[in-house]
């Protein structure tokens, strides 16, 4: 099983894969949600970032050990660690932020103070308005910069070009930074369309182009370990290393740099159901 979407360890495994692993004991799980604004989901206590996971995000902990959580994310079945103080209860959303950042304020005012920086995808319950900001319980935040759950973007490839020239960060999933498997994710999810976090997983997903066929907005393109996001049959939208930043390029000139780089041809071109234009 891939580790990754696999909710056990060597101490514990959610009850659900009862008889499909081996495990010292099962755990039927603890719903939670993320309370920090940004926080890496790690491979290991302590290791390295594998994704991110964003305020209000829920998550189901299987297990809490020596100030480390356990968890499975409910977005993308991502499994990791996160220190139990990022974590608070599970609480109901009424809405979610739709621009690639946004301030929580103490007041409903732009010359109040900001608390923090909220992103793309971070989920807030809303309980009142006052002109132009909504309420919520940890503060205000400009109205105009969330939607409610249930209502998105319409084109994922817009969403993505609203991240251009975001620091390029393994594992990112925000404005704050951000890697390729994370623009497309987050593109998509904006849209109404839940995809992988990583790559090869997404990789699998959605329908495959035939290499004579003409690319479409919102088609994928892969190489190994890098994804890309078509704007147009010539021209597409990704988070890469070149130029440590999210960026549009032309197809035919990435196609060239990236193999000339030693990274290879492309491996798979893919179009996500609902998401071609």
């Amino acid at each position: 099983m891939d580790r990754r979407l696999t909710p056990a360890n060597a101490r514990v495994a959610l009850e659900s894969l009862r008889g499909l692993v081996d495990a010292p004991r099962f755990m039927p799980g603890e719903p939670a949600q993320v309370a920090a604004p940004l926080a890496d989901l790690l491979k290991s206590p302590g290791g390295a970032r594998d994704r991110q996971l964003l305020c209000g995000d829920p998550v189901t902990v299987i297990e809490r050990h020596e100030g480390w959580a356990f968890l499975q994310a409910a977005k993308d079945g991502y499994c990791g660690y996160l220190p139990e103080s990022l974590l608070g209860p599970a609480s109901t959303a009424t809405h979610w932020v739709a621009t690639p950042a946004t301030h929580l304020y103490d007041g409903p005012k732009v010359q109040h103070r900001e608390l923090a920086c909220l992103y793309m995808g971070t989920r807030l319950r809303v309980t009142g308005q006052l002109g132009a900001w909504a309420e919520t319980p940890q503060g205000f935040v400009p109205a105009s910069h969330i939607k409610p759950l249930g209502q998105h973007h319409a084109d994922p490839a817009t969403v993505a070009q609203m991240f251009l020239h975001t620091p390029y960060l393994w594992g990112g999933n925000s404005r704050a930074g951000i890697d390729c498997s994370g623009l497309v994710q987050i593109a998509f999810q904006a849209c109404g369309i839940a995809l992988p976090g990583d790559s090869d997983l997404q990789a699998v997903c959605g329908q495959p182009m035939p290499d004579d066929q003409p690319l479409r907005r919102n088609d994928l393109i892969f190489w190994k370990g890098h994804v890309a996001i078509a704007l147009a049959a010539d021209r597409m939208i990704h988070a890469t290393a070149a130029t440590m930043s999210v960026t549009e390029e032309p197809i035919p000139a990435a196609i060239a740099r990236i193999e000339a780089a030693g990274d290879g041809p492309v491996t798979a071109r893919r179009r996500v159901a609902g998401s071609a234009s």
